[in-house]
């Protein structure tokens, strides 16, 4: 099944055409659980690795609640997501690829107490022989390990919400207050930037927005892909929740006719927050930063 966001309920460029030169693009992968393959796109869900190539680890120090857990032996990193360019031909892929495949450490690291993401591109039609995915370690933090989902992409429209430019957010306050006053939505959280787990368009910040520049060319990166803990939370639903998953069997509609979902991914990343992936499209090995915050 597809999945559709519901049209703005407002004429938002007609409203504020301020956001014109603002406007982008994300591509919302709507995971839901289901049994993906390793040559589908999906969120935590089988990888098409090549069994040639040894399956990523990490041996850095892990941590919870600020306390060190100590392994034995490298953690296998658990997948996040799997992306093939067919289902988003917007997403501008590295020449050569056409597989995106994103893997995090489902441990805390760093003073931020998060999971640490890494990211490869591929050419499909080069992978051989196939790995199987292993399984997360049985002590991996369980809220850091998605669910198997199968991924519904859908391009939509975003405006900036915390990357509004001070000087625009301070002009356009009172006819964002006067809207919400006269019709009852919030330009920051019905109209702007699309939650849940997605690639490109503006991140789903919890906090003040952090972009990281590029180790090897000072260039501020690209927002690659949000992973978030919630679809949508208990506001945000009434105009980001898609049209296929809204209950209307009672006359209502609301986001807890059932976890699967708001929750799909099964991801508690803080305190509902998200890990951002970045990227540097300039330089031609396509350094990766990333950051992590929430409520």
């Amino acid at each position: 099944m597809v999945r559709h966001t519901p049209p703005r309920p407002v004429a938002v460029e007609e409203l504020f055409p301020e956001l014109v030169p603002l406007r982008t693009e994300s591509v919302r992968l709507h995971p839901r659980r289901g049994t993906p393959t390793c040559r589908e796109s999906s969120v935590g869900g089988p990888l098409l690795w090549p069994a040639a190539e040894p399956w990523p680890t990490c041996a850095e120090e892990h941590y919870e609640f600020e306390q060190e857990i100590r392994h034995d032996a490298a953690v296998p990193l658990v997948p996040i997501v799997q992306l093939f360019r067919r289902d988003a031909p917007s997403m501008p892929f590295p020449d050569g690829t056409d597989l995106l495949q994103v893997l995090w450490c489902p441990f805390a690291h760093g003073e931020a107490y998060c999971p640490r993401p890494v990211v490869w591109w591929r050419d499909s039609r080069s992978i051989g022989a196939v790995a199987d995915t292993p399984a997360a370690v049985p002590d991996a933090f369980e809220d850091h390990v998605p669910e198997p989902c199968v991924v519904h992409p859908e391009r939509v429209t975003e405006y900036p919400s915390w990357d509004l430019p001070d000087d625009l957010r301070a002009a356009l306050a009172d006819r964002f207050t006067e809207l919400e006053n006269d019709t009852g939505w919030s330009y920051h959280c019905h109209l702007s930037d699309a939650p849940g787990i997605k690639l490109g368009g503006y991140p789903g910040w919890t906090q003040d927005p952090y972009w990281p520049d590029c180790p090897t060319c000072g260039r501020r990166m690209e927002h690659l892909l949000t992973v978030a803990s919630w679809e949508a939370d208990g506001e945000s639903w009434r105009t980001w929740l898609p049209v296929e998953d809204r209950d209307t069997t009672d006359g209502r509609t609301g986001p807890m006719q059932g976890n699967h979902v708001i929750e799909s991914a099964g991801l508690m990343l803080g305190d509902a927050g998200g890990v951002y992936v970045f990227e540097c499209r300039s330089c031609p090995d396509r350094p990766v930063g990333y950051w992590f915050d929430c409520s």
